[in-house]
């Protein structure tokens, strides 16, 4: 038996911005259907939203996205709590993460700098006691990514 798990990230009306932005950082190709694909008149409010959106990448990466129903970008925030870091602990409201992990600090460098665009840096990308690079930011849609390199194995 296999069991995968895949991110779905709920979006104030910007879901197909969020997904564009995920594909100019990690590649790969997007699939998206609208509320009007699926049968809502095309001139309703909200028929141009994404009822079914996904992220995937040929190294193996994947997100779906949705805009939540009657929501309008304007009026909602889009960053659901907040989190900082002090004296090395992370104090947070938020019911989630989302991971990035890397076999090595070239490779999560240029995935850091994607996700840095428009972010708020709650910790910088730095080497750690756990990793050769830790770093944690939220990014201009409101998700929080852990972003690190995973430590080699000493066992």
């Amino acid at each position: 038996m296999s069991i995968t798990t895949t991110t779905h990230l709920n979006f104030p009306g910007t879901a197909a911005s969020a997904l564009e932005f995920y594909q100019s950082v990690f590649g790969g190709s997007v699939t998206r259907a609208t509320y009007g694909d699926f049968g809502m008149p095309q001139e309703a409010p909200g028929a141009d939203k994404l009822v079914f959106g996904r992220l995937d990448t040929t190294d193996g990466l994947r997100l779906m996205a949705y805009d939540i129903p009657a929501q309008n970008p304007a009026g909602v925030s889009g960053t659901a709590g907040t989190t900082r870091r002090e004296n090395g602990m992370t104090f947070t409201d938020r019911t989630f993460f989302q991971p990035l992990r890397g076999q090595s600090l070239q490779e999560i460098i240029p995935l850091w700098a994607g996700l840095a665009v428009g972010a708020h840096i709650i910790e910088p990308l730095a080497a750690s006691a756990w990793s050769p690079g830790f770093g944690m930011l939220t990014d201009r849609f409101g998700v929080t990514w852990v972003i690190d390199v995973e430590a080699p194995y000493s066992g």
